[in-house]
């Protein structure tokens, strides 16, 4: 087997499903996305990408392995998903036996979140580090940990969620009942509501689709001051969670990848300021805050590499 065969990467998001033939950390072929919300039930979705792997496969026999990427709580041994918050009739689906089934190919399930993590380590803004935090900033705030040299996964597979973590004992309730989670203040919708709450304050009504992270940052680069205050609170927030597991993870690098860093130094900026001014010597001297390299072929190009490593 060559050091680096073809393996297959799946995407699954909460609207679309991903699959691309990978070498390395090139995406050398893909399908066009298949439609999630058009399907009844997980056995019609699973016969909708058995049929695009098998169309790649196709086209490249050569292709050994089969990874997938999953947006919700994954057992990672088994290869089984026990459920998806956006995506209908996907509890307790044994994913990996289904498709190994009908693939036969080895096939290995992780969190999205680590996928994209793994992508990072392996091919991209992480590699070469052992300690490694990951963070991906979308709709949620998803993460993923690597500590001597390995992923961390936890006893029950649900390790490296930063999202759920607390940057205020008496803050917003989050999803589970816990208080002050990180991504109810800087997810996608939540940096929204807040811009429009503070526009409208100003006396300057805005939409919510103008309040985005990718419109406040074309606002703030054109000197909007109020959208360049939204980042440095952002940043704030963020760096607060980072600071956190800094001090328990001592990590060598901090990753972060999705939409809302695609907004650059408006966000790394306050990050590093905050973050930097809250740690001590062995924790910040050479500490590194790094944007994700993969951008939105992160979870693709990270399951691949997952499943490089089981052939």
């Amino acid at each position: 087997m060559s050091d680096s065969p073809l393996t297959i990467g799946i995407d699954f998001g909460g609207t679309t499903v991903k699959i691309a033939v990978v070498f390395q950390s090139h995406i050398i072929d893909s399908a066009p996305p298949i439609a999630t919300q058009e399907f009844n039930g997980h056995e019609q979705l699973i016969d909708a990408m058995v049929r695009v792997v098998e169309d790649l496969r196709a086209r490249h026999p050569g292709v050994a392995a089969v990874g997938v990427g999953m947006p919700g709580f994954v057992n990672f041994e088994k290869g089984l998903i026990y459920s998806l918050t956006n995506v209908r009739d996907w509890e307790s689906v044994p994913l990996k036996t289904l498709l190994e089934g009908r693939i036969k190919l080895p096939v290995i399930v992780d969190n999205d979140a680590n996928c994209m993590a793994f992508a990072e380590w392996k091919c991209g803004a992480g590699r070469g580090f052992q300690h490694v935090v990951f963070m991906a900033m979308g709709t949620g705030v998803g993460g993923a940990i690597i500590a001597n040299g390995q992923m961390i996964r936890g006893a029950f597979h649900g390790a490296g969620e930063i999202g759920q973590t607390s940057i205020d004992y008496q803050g917003r309730p989050g999803h589970y009942g816990n208080l002050g989670a990180l991504e109810e203040y800087v997810g996608n919708g939540e940096i929204a509501a807040k811009a429009r709450e503070a526009y409208t304050e100003a006396g300057n009504a805005k939409s919510i689709n103008e309040c985005s992270p990718a419109s406040l940052a074309s606002a703030a680069h054109q000197g909007d001051t109020i959208a360049q205050a939204q980042w440095e609170d952002i940043g704030r927030l963020v760096a607060t969670s980072i600071m956190n597991c800094c001090w328990l993870l001592n990590p060598e690098a901090i990753v972060i990848g999705g939409g809302v860093a695609r907004a650059g130094e408006l966000l790394f900026k306050p990050i590093k300021e905050h973050l930097f001014a809250q740690l001590s010597g062995p924790f910040k001297d050479h500490l590194m805050v790094l944007s994700a390299s993969f951008g939105h072929e992160a979870g693709i190009i990270g399951a691949a590499a997952l499943a490089r490593e089981i052939v």
